[in-house]
């Protein structure tokens, strides 16, 4: 039995997850929270919010974040994929900085525009 506590909303159930029992949930209020519960067991995903370098006049940064979830295993490599990234200016709120984030189909866009 693993105890979680649940981050699909701000109430943050306490879960409890059998996993001798196909994964059954309990202690949630919604199904979101049995959902999160059992993928969180089988199949952690999360999305990543971070920034890359940028060439530009007004800032040294740039924020993104995956369009979608990937697989906790790979956050660190994704990580060090961002380190190696550089945008140039100007980029817009929504454009792809990194595409098909290793073949997940999940993308790094911008969560800033920068004119220059």
């Amino acid at each position: 039995m693993t105890n979680l506590i649940c981050i699909m909303c701000p109430k943050g159930c306490h879960l409890k997850v059998d996993e001798k029992h196909d994964y059954a949930v309990t202690g949630n209020n919604c199904p979101k929270g049995a959902e999160y519960g059992h993928n969180e067991l089988k199949n952690p995903t999360r999305v990543i919010t971070s920034t890359v370098r940028l060439n530009s006049k007004n800032a040294c940064r740039l924020p993104v974040k995956t369009d979608g979830e990937i697989p906790k295993y790979m956050m660190e490599e994704a990580m060090r994929l961002l380190d190696k990234a550089e945008v140039t200016a100007p980029v817009k709120v929504g454009d792809v900085v990194i595409d098909n984030v290793f073949r997940t189909g999940v993308n790094f866009v911008a969560t800033k525009t920068v004119e220059e």
